[in-house]
């Protein structure tokens, strides 16, 4: 009598390993993957060497893009203001001519109410020069026990001593300053040409605004423009909350220091809280920045401790209202960049392109912040990361703010 063998049935998959043969799937939707790129890279190489080049072109042009990247953030920051006047039934031309005219129209008034005013600001910061050193030198130093060697002084007869002694040299720097100045013609003829540029190349790219858009969109392949648009919406919230909000952010600023400021009795406190305001857009430099040398110069006005309460009154009701209430009104949270990473953005645009580099960093930043929280959400779905044995298919949340 044979024996017959019985084999055991194929168990099913336990319920214990959930995946099965979900590894295995996701190492080959990989392998795909980077089959299809490298298939995408051998046919389009060309479109990528010519893009390589043209950003090396752009790298090479950064000396002459200044006037180009400022009417683009003038076009940018107008577009919307056309498109509402456009809905009222008024065409493109008419729109841009109104908002041209009340533009330039409101920069006139500022400049005309504001020039008097810092000119005069400036001439009594220039005339108490000789009185704040006079401080410096009978007090400040000596406060803090630092004596001058014999013989010097830190005033108009020291200086005038200190020049006399040392005229040769003097004679030097004035030849050298002269030199410098003769060499400067053509970059103050140049910075002249740009500002006149600005206003031309302006207006054009503001009535053909729509057009480029729509000229762009259609050059994205069918099958990516559905994320493709996602991507430039949100991308066009961060810019808009960071050009026209943070716009918004520092001249209120500047007006909340420069009015605090005149009432604590400053003399220059339209010109320190304007630039206190202008460079807000740093974390805590315009903070930091103009509350020292607002306390300077209050000190050495009147020479008292008291008057820098008031001093700190202000910069302190600035700080709350930027935190609390200008910064989540105006520019809220979609913008998503860290303190430091602005800070490093802005020295690393300036490094590298120069003045070009520092206007467009922080806009650049903002652009880069969304690519890199797009790129993190793919990556959490990628076969690479949820590949291995016991991975979880779905990302983990996010981490909490």
């Amino acid at each position: 009598m044979s024996e017959s063998t019985v084999e055991p049935a194929a168990e099913p998959a336990s319920p214990a390993d959930p995946a099965g043969n979900e590894p295995v799937a996701a190492e080959a939707e990989g392998q795909a993957m980077a089959t299809e790129a490298a298939g995408l890279l051998r046919q389009n190489w060309g479109w990528f060497a010519a893009g390589a080049g043209m950003l090396v072109l752009l790298y090479l042009l950064g000396p002459i893009l200044a006037p180009f990247l400022v009417s683009a953030g003038l076009a940018y920051l107008g577009d919307p203001l056309v498109d509402r006047l456009e809905l009222l039934g008024l065409s493109r031309t008419l729109g841009v001519c109104i908002v041209f005219v009340v533009f330039f129209g409101l920069v006139i008034t500022a400049l005309i109410l504001m020039v008097p005013m810092l000119e005069e600001q400036v001439v009594t910061f220039a005339q108490n020069i000789p009185d704040w050193l006079k401080w410096v030198q009978d007090v400040g130093l000596p406060k803090i026990g630092v004596h001058l060697p014999a013989g010097v002084r830190l005033d108009a007869v020291g200086l005038r001593n200190a020049i006399t002694h040392n005229l040769s040299q003097a004679g030097d720097i004035a030849t050298t300053v002269l030199d410098r100045v003769k060499d400067s013609t053509p970059a103050l003829l140049g910075f002249i040409a740009n500002l006149l540029l600005i206003p031309v190349v302006s207006f054009y790219l503001l009535r053909d605004w729509d057009r480029l858009v729509a000229r762009i969109d259609q050059l994205i392949p069918p099958r990516l423009r559905p994320h493709a648009e996602g991507l430039a919406r949100e991308t066009d919230g961060v810019l808009s909350a960071l050009i026209r909000g943070q716009l918004l952010v520092m001249a209120a600023l500047a007006a909340i220091y420069s009015i605090g400021l005149t009432i604590a009795g400053l003399k220059v406190a339209l010109l320190i809280g304007i630039c206190a305001g202008m460079v807000s857009f740093i974390p805590y430099l315009g903070f930091v920045g103009g509350l020292l040398a607002a306390s300077i110069a209050m000190l050495v006005q009147t020479q008292e401790v008291g008057p820098l309460l008031w001093v700190a009154v202000v910069f302190g009701v600035g700080q709350v209202m930027e935190s609390g209430v200008l910064t989540p009104m105006l520019v809220g949270d979609r913008i998503g960049l860290h303190p430091v990473a602005v800070i490093f953005s802005i020295l690393a645009g300036g490094q590298l392109f120069g003045f070009v580099g520092v206007l467009v960093a922080l806009p650049v930043a903002a652009v880069i912040a969304v690519l890199l929280r797009h790129a993190r959400q793919h990556w959490l779905r990628s076969p690479l990361y949820v590949g291995g044995a016991g991975a979880p298919m779905n990302p983990p949340p996010p981490p909490a703010p």
